[in-house]
């Protein structure tokens, strides 16, 4: 596929989708399975309004069956299902009708919540139609069924969202458009309001925010499940306005000092090429509770904030609590104006050396409502 956008003056390759894939597989097959020859290519239609021409590998096919596979094309994107094979194979059926089913390395719905009911395939509504869409072309009487397999499908699950949204076993067959679109945040946005949507499921109108991998070790250390935490990334400030929209009342927001910080300097994208001031809004509090110009100096030079930590719980001026507790309060604040006190916003902040730094005054009984007894 060669298809590019620019981003940020670079340009990035377009991919496709597992959908994509699944539907030329299955396309592929139903030719072999008609025709009696093997195919190299297949071009397929989908949602974007691109038409794809795809390689087709590991063509079998007799007279009651066809099967190939797809090699998953994700483009630039950061895309941890790219380079995987996924497998169809078109078997005749007496019954006039098309069955779909998955195999190995193909995840199941184990929870309710999603697009699909417990016990069904993983295989999403748009891409279902854009493997009947295909089928149907080549063979529109029906009477056959398509399976589909990946086979490193299940361990490459273990690296998506996959297991906490209860969808087991393997990965899923998704894609609205059909196309992946490199680097996009939107789509990063959408997985992180899915798994909203299953926290709310778990534990009704509350939630537990934190932005990434140590927030996330953090929490487990505290007994807290990993499916009862959200990881906003960067975009915390977008997934508060989301959490208004779908109703959720209580939030528990638990983040490393590096990244929670800034939301006290009114940043809610994180993400360091956005705005990085942790140090400058650190040095503030700092003075504002009387810390002189020599400790301040020392912050503003330190290369980390757990380095800032080590400096602030080093020096004998001020009580650095109190710079802790004033910090987390603003950022409580920060975020209750954001959302205009819609939902009961509650702090904890923490470092990897010292541990809870600081928290809002029901912080703590909050994070207990997520221990597991």
């Amino acid at each position: 596929m060669e298809k590019y956008i620019f981003k940020n003056g670079k340009k990035m390759k377009y991919g496709y989708t597992t959908g994509s894939c699944a539907a030329a597989a299955a396309k592929a097959s139903a030719l072999m399975l008609k025709n009696k020859e093997k195919i190299d290519e297949v071009e397929i239609e989908t949602p974007k309004g691109w038409n794809l021409k795809i390689k087709i590998c590991d063509s079998e096919f007799n007279d009651k069956r066809a099967l190939c596979s797809v090699v998953k094309d994700g483009g630039d994107d950061p895309d941890v299902t790219s380079g995987l094979k996924i497998f169809a194979e078109v078997t005749s059926i007496e019954k006039e009708e098309v069955k779909i089913i998955g195999g190995p390395g193909i995840g199941k719905i184990t929870r309710e919540g999603l697009s699909l009911k417990v016990g069904e395939w993983a295989i999403n509504p748009t891409p279902k139609k854009m493997i009947l869409k295909e089928l149907r072309k080549v063979l529109p009487l029906g009477g056959y069924r398509v399976k589909f397999w990946i086979p490193k499908g299940k361990t490459v699950a273990k690296k998506t969202f996959n297991p906490k949204l209860g969808i087991d076993g393997g990965i899923s067959i998704i894609g609205t458009s059909g196309i992946v679109e490199p680097m996009s945040e939107e789509a990063f946005k959408d997985s992180i309001r899915l798994e909203m949507k299953m926290a709310m499921i778990n534990k009704k109108n509350k939630a537990i925010f934190t932005f990434g991998n140590y927030g996330l070790n953090f929490c487990k250390k505290c007994g807290i499940k990993e499916k009862n935490i959200i990881k906003t990334s960067n975009f915390v400030g977008d997934m508060l306005d989301e959490a208004v929209d779908y109703g959720i009342s209580e939030i528990l927001i638990v983040g490393h000092i590096g990244k929670l910080i800034k939301i006290a300097g009114g940043i809610f994208n994180t993400h360091s090429k956005v705005a990085d001031c942790r140090m400058e809004i650190l040095s503030a509090y700092i003075g504002l509770n009387g810390g002189n110009k020599q400790v301040i100096k020392k912050i503003m030079e330190a290369n980390t904030t757990e380095e800032s930590v080590r400096i602030l719980k080093n020096q004998e001026q001020i009580n650095y609590n109190i710079v802790y507790e004033d910090i987390v309060n603003i950022i409580k604040n920060k975020c209750m104006n954001r959302i205009q006190n819609k939902i009961d916003i509650e702090i904890i902040m923490f470092s990897q050396s010292e541990g809870i730094l600081g928290k809002t005054r029901k912080a703590g009984e909050r994070m207990e409502m997520f221990i597991e007894k």
